[in-house]
C-alpha cells in the first residue's frame, strides 16, 4: 500500500471509530452465529449450540483486541484506554501515587536546578553576535591580568584574531547632580564594542579613534539596566555631563538591553575608555608596562580557519618577544584560551558544577531505585489482578504496556512538579544579590534547553523504574497465583527490590558523607588562623578620590581620620590599610622581591612573591595581628626616611632563613628599591582561606599613599552604634565623603561564599538522599511485615520473644541497611578527590566524619523502621487465625 493510501486508511479508522467497531462486532458475532447454526442442525438445542459455539470460538475480548490491532489505527485509542486505567489505579492507591510523584519531583527538580546553573554559567554563550568564536585569554597561571602596553603589543602583533579588546574594572563615585553614589564600571579599550559587534540602544559607543592618550576620551556608556533604574528611561540622557570622582564625563550612549558586559556573573553600571581610568583609579598609570593590574581580560573573535591551539601558539610567541624586549617588566608565561564569560573563574566553576551534577545524578539514581522498588512491590500487590487478566487471554505485552504507561504517567506528573519548582528557584536565583551593593548576578534564567533536559530526564526515569517489574510479569504463572491467593511467601534469596534498596542506601551514604565533609571543611575554614582578629572589628571603605582629593592631600586627611577615631568613645585602636585588606573580596596584589645582593632583577632571580599592603601606624593593633620581632610603624616612617617594611614569618623564612635574621636586613623590589625590614608579624591568610602559607610584606602608607583605603576600627561597642559614630565623625571632617561601613566578618563572608554555597548545596542533597533512603527502607520493611503477618502471629502464639519477632520481621532490612551503608561509606572515601574539589579541607577520612556517617545512617534506619517494628510487635495471633 502506498504511504498516502495507508495514511488515509488509518485516518478513516481513527475518525470513524464507532462505525469500524460496529463492523468488527458484527463480524465476530457472525462467526459465532454460523457455528451455532451448524451445531443446532446437528441436533443440539439452540441455547446449548450457542454456548458450545462460544466455547469453541475462545476469548471474545482477546480476538476483538487482536482484530483491532490487525486493522491498525488504534494506537491513540489504546493509549487513552491505558492512561484512563492508570489514573484509576493510581486513584485507588493515593499513598503510592503521592510518594512516587514527590520522590521523582524532588529528584528531577534538583537535577534541573543544577543543570540550569551549568547552562547559565558554562554552556550558554554571551549574548553577543557570533559568540561561538569569541575567546578570552588566560595569561599565566589562570589569571588574565596584564599591563596595558603589553595588551597593545599583543593586539598589534598577533595574527590569529580579527581584533583584540581589553577591559578592567572601575569603581567610582557617580554624581548626576542629585545623590552621589558608588557605581561599578568596565574600563574598556576603544575597540571593545566594535570587536563584540553590538549596536547601541541609544546614542553611540566610543571607538578606537576617540583614544588619543591618557585622559583623552571622557566618555561614558550606560548599561540599559542602570539607565532604566537611575535615569527612569530618560532618552535625553545622551549628551549629559556627569561627574566620575569629580571628573566630568559625557554620556554618549546606552547599551542594548540584553548586553551586561563580558563577565557572566558581574553586571557593570557603565562603560568608560580605559585610557581615562587614571581619573577614577588612583595610582593607575596607563603606560606603565610593569603595571600588571592594568588589564583584567583580553578577548576577541578568532579569524576563520584559526584553531584555538594555533592562537595560543601565536600569543605565546608574542609573550616570548615581550619577555625578551622588556626583561624587567614582562615575563613569558604560557597563555590559554577559553570561551569568554568566565575566563579565570571557569576552572573552579566547572569543578563545582561538575561535582553538583554528579551528586544530583546520584539523587536521581536513588529516586529511580526507590521508585523501582515501590513499583515492583505495587505490581506484586496486584499479582492476582494481573493473573486474572492473563487467564482471561490478555497478552503479557499489553500488561507490560499498561505498567509502563503508569510509570511514564507518574514520571510526567513528578517531572512537571519538579520542573515547576526548579523554574521558580532559578528565577529567584537570577535576581538574587548575595552581597549588598555588589554588582553580582547569576545568569540562570530558564530556557528551552532546560525544558528539554527535564523532559529527557523525566522519560528516562519513567523507563528506568518502570522496567523493574518486567521480569516478574514475564515469569508470572497465572494458575499458581490464582490458586495461592493473596498471601504470597517472602523468600530468602536476594531479589531485585533488595538490590535496588542496597543501591539506594549506598547512594544516600555517599550524599550524607559529602554533606558532613562540607560542614567539617567549612568549620575548619572558620577556625583557621587568619593572622588578624575578626571579632569587634569594623571596616570603613573610604575612597578619597571620589570626594575630589588629590594624592598629595590624602596623607593629611587620613591622619585626621585616624585622630578622629581615637577620640571616638569606645574605640580601642584604629588604623588604615590601603586598597583592600587581607581576605577582602578574594583580592590581593603580589610583587617581586629579590635578595639584596642580586643585581640582575629578572623573573628567574625572584626570591619571593609576597602579597603587598600599605598600612598606617596602629594598623596591627587594630587588626589584632601579633608582632613577633622588631617594631611597628610610626608617623616618622614617611617619604623623608629610607624605605622600611614589616614582613610576615613566611617571608622572613624564605628571604632570610628565620625571624631573628630578618630584623634590620635588606631586600630589593622590582624597581631596585632597597627596603629594610624593621619588624616581623605572624603569618596569616591573604587571598583565600584555602591557600597554603604565603609570604606578605607591609609598607608604610606614608611612603606609598593611596586614596583608596580601609579604616580598621577595633571596639567593643555595638556594631550598629559604632557604625553610626564612625559615620558622624567622618562626616564632621567632610560631609561629602562616600562611606561603606561593615564588620570584617561580613567582608570575609564574600571570600567564604563559595564554601558556604557548596556546604548548603551538599547539605540539601544529603537531606534529599536521607529522605529517599527513609522512604525506601520504610517501604521495604512495611512490605515485609505486611506479607509475613501470619507467620509473625504464629511465632508470637508459640512464645517467641520480642527480639526474635523483630529479627524475623526486620532482620533483612537491617542487614541491607548495614551493607548499603558500608558500601556508600567506602565509595565516599574513594571520592575524596571529588569532594576536595568542591569544599576546602574536605576529607571523608576524618574520624568525626566517619562517626557522623555511621550515626546518621543508624538513625535513618531507626526512623524508617519504627512504624513497621511497632506493627510487628503488636501482632494479635488470635485475630489473624480467625481471619484465616
Amino acid at each position: 500500500m502506498k504511504p498516502l493510501a495507508w495514511f488515509r486508511s488509518v485516518a478513516a479508522k481513527f475518525f470513524h471509530r464507532s462505525q469500524t467497531a460496529e463492523d468488527l462486532e458484527e463480524e465476530l458475532r457472525s462467526h459465532i452465529k454460523l457455528r451455532a447454526g451448524d451445531l443446532e442442525r446437528s441436533g443440539l438445542a439452540s441455547a446449548e449450540a450457542e454456548r458450545r459455539a462460544r466455547i469453541e470460538f475462545g476469548g471474545y475480548e482477546k480476538f476483538r483486541e487482536e482484530s483491532h490491532e490487525a486493522r491498525g489505527g488504534i494506537f491513540f485509542e489504546t493509549l487513552m484506554q491505558d492512561v484512563r486505567f492508570a489514573l484509576r489505579v493510581l486513584r485507588k492507591s493515593p499513598g503510592f501515587a503521592i510518594a512516587a510523584v514527590v520522590t521523582l519531583g524532588l529528584a528531577i527538580g534538583a537535577n534541573a536546578v543544577v543543570f540550569g546553573i551549568l547552562n547559565g554559567l558554562i554552556l550558554r554563550p554571551l549574548n553577543v553576535p557570533q559568540a561561538e568564536s569569541l575567546y578570552a585569554s588566560e595569561y599565566g597561571d589562570g589569571a588574565g591580568w596584564q599591563s596595558y602596553p603589553n595588551y597593545i603589543d599583543l593586539r598589534d602583533r598577533n595574527r590569529s584574531f580579527d581584533g583584540l579588546a581589553a577591559f578592567s574594572f572601575a569603581f567610582a563615585g557617580l554624581d548626576t547632580g542629585k545623590d552621589p553614589s558608588v557605581a561599578t564600571g568596565f574600563a574598556t579599550s576603544g575597540n571593545y564594542f566594535d570587536v563584540l559587534g553590538i549596536q547601541p540602544y541609544l546614542g553611540r559607543f566610543f571607538h578606537g579613534p576617540d583614544e588619543r592618550g591618557p585622559n583623552s576620551a571622557p566618555y561614558m556608556v550606560l548599561t540599559y539596566a542602570y539607565w532604566h533604574s537611575h535615569f527612569q528611561d530618560d532618552r535625553g540622557v545622551v549628551g549629559r555631563t556627569v561627574q566620575l570622582n569629580r571628573h566630568p564625563f559625557t554620556i554618549v550612549g546606552v547599551a542594548p538591553p540584553g548586553f551586561q558586559g563580558t563577565l557572566l556573573f558581574i553586571s557593570p553600571d557603565f562603560f568608560m575608555p580605559i585610557v581615562n581610568q587614571g581619573q577614577v583609579t588612583a595610582g593607575f598609570y596607563l603606560n606603565d608596562r610593569g603595571n600588571n593590574a592594568g588589564v583584567f581580560e583580553v578577548l576577541g573573535h578568532l579569524k576563520p580557519g584559526v584553531t584555538p591551539a594555533q592562537a595560543v601558539a601565536d600569543m605565546n610567541a608574542v609573550r616570548a618577544y615581550l619577555a625578551k624586549a622588556y626583561p624587567k617588566e614582562s615575563v613569558h608565561e604560557s597563555s590559554t584560551l577559553s570561551h569568554a564569560g568566565l575566563t579565570s573563574f571557569r576552572r573552579p566553576a566547572q569543578a563545582f558544577v561538575a561535582g553538583l551534577m554528579l551528586l544530583a545524578g546520584l539523587i536521581l539514581l536513588a529516586a529511580c531505585a526507590n521508585l523501582g522498588s515501590l513499583f515492583a512491590a505495587h505490581a506484586a500487590d496486584r499479582s492476582r489482578e494481573i493473573a486474572l487478566r492473563l487467564a482471561l487471554g490478555s497478552s503479557r505485552k499489553r500488561i507490560l504496556r499498561q505498567l509502563f504507561t503508569e510509570a511514564v504517567l507518574i514520571s510526567l506528573i513528578g517531572g512537571a512538579a519538579g520542573l515547576l519548582g526548579s523554574v521558580v528557584l532559578l528565577r529567584r536565583l537570577s535576581t538574587w544579590q548575595p552581597f549588598e551593593g555588589a554588582p553580582v548576578h547569576l545568569p540562570v534564567i530558564p530556557d528551552a534547553r532546560l525544558y528539554m533536559v527535564a523532559l529527557g530526564l523525566t522519560l528516562v526515569s519513567g523507563f528506568l523504574f518502570g522496567i523493574v517489574p518486567v521480569r516478574q510479569v514475564l515469569r508470572a504463572n497465572p494458575y499458581e497465583i490464582v490458586k495461592a491467593g493473596s498471601s504470597s511467601r517472602v523468600g530468602r534469596r536476594m531479589t531485585v527490590r533488595d538490590v535496588l534498596l542496597v543501591v539506594q542506601i549506598a547512594i544516600c551514604a555517599v550524599l550524607v558523607t559529602s554533606s558532613l565533609v562540607a560542614v567539617r571543611g567549612l568549620t575548619r575554614s572558620l577556625q583557621s588562623n587568619f593572622g588578624f582578629d575578626l571579632r569587634n572589628t569594623m571596616l570603613a571603605n573610604i575612597n578619597l578620590a571620589m570626594a575630589g582629593y588629590s594624592i598629595d592631600r590624602v596623607p593629611a586627611m587620613q591622619r585626621r581620620m585616624l585622630d578622629a577615631m581615637e577620640t571616638t568613645p569606645g574605640v580601642e585602636r584604629a588604623g588604615l590599610v590601603n586598597n583592600y585588606p587581607p581576605l577582602a573580596y578574594g583580592s590581593g596584589t603580589r610583587t617581586n622581591a629579590f635578595k639584596d645582593e642580586i643585581t640582575d632583577l629578572r623573573q628567574s632571580n625572584v626570591a619571593a612573591m609576597p602579597y603587598r599592603y600599605e598600612v598606617s601606624p596602629g594598623y596591627f593593633d587594630a587588626a589584632g595581628t601579633r608582632l613577633l620581632a622588631g617594631r611597628s610603624f610610626n608617623w616618622h616612617d614617611d617619604k623623608n626616611v629610607p624605605p622600611v617594611a614589616i614582613v610576615n614569618k613566611e617571608f622572613a623564612g624564605k628571604m632570610f632563613g628565620s625571624v631573628t635574621n630578618a630584623i634590620d636586613k635588606y631586600y630589593k623590589l622590582q624597581d631596585g628599591t632597597h627596603v629594610q625590614v624593621v619588624g616581623v608579624v605572624e603569618n596569616g591568610k591573604y587571598l583565600s582561606v584555602t591557600e597554603d602559607q604565603q609570604p606578605a610584606m607591609f609598607l608604610p602608607a606614608l611612603q606609598s599613599p593611596s586614596s583608596q583605603a580601609y579604616l580598621v576600627v577595633r571596639s567593643r561597642r555595638d556594631p550598629q552604634q559604632l557604625a553610626a559614630a564612625i559615620r558622624n565623625k567622618l562626616h564632621e571632617l567632610d560631609a561629602g565623603l562616600p562611606l561603606d561601613i561593615e564588620t570584617w566578618s561580613n567582608l570575609l563572608a564574600v571570600v567564604l561564599f563559595p564554601s558556604r554555597v557548596a556546604t548548603i548545596s551538599l547539605g540539601v542533597l544529603g537531606m534529599m538522599g536521607a529522605m529517599l533512603s527513609i522512604t525506601g527502607i520504610f517501604g521495604m520493611a512495611a512490605y515485609s511485615v505486611n506479607k509475613r503477618l501470619r507467620e509473625l502471629g504464629i511465632r508470637v502464639a508459640l512464645g517467641a520473644r520480642r527480639t526474635e519477632v523483630l529479627e524475623a520481621a526486620l532482620g533483612r532490612a537491617f542487614k541491607l541497611l548495614a551493607f548499603g551503608s558500608t558500601t556508600g561509606l567506602v565509595l565516599g572515601i574513594l571520592a575524596s578527590r571529588v569532594l576536595a574539589s568542591i569544599v576546602y579541607q574536605a576529607t571523608p577520612r576524618d574520624p568525626l566524619v566517619l562517626a557522623g556517617v555511621v550515626v546518621a545512617m543508624a538513625l535513618l534506619g531507626l526512623v524508617a523502621t519504627w512504624i513497621p517494628a511497632q506493627r510487628a510487635l503488636s501482632v494479635d495471633p488470635m485475630m489473624l487465625l480467625r481471619e484465616e
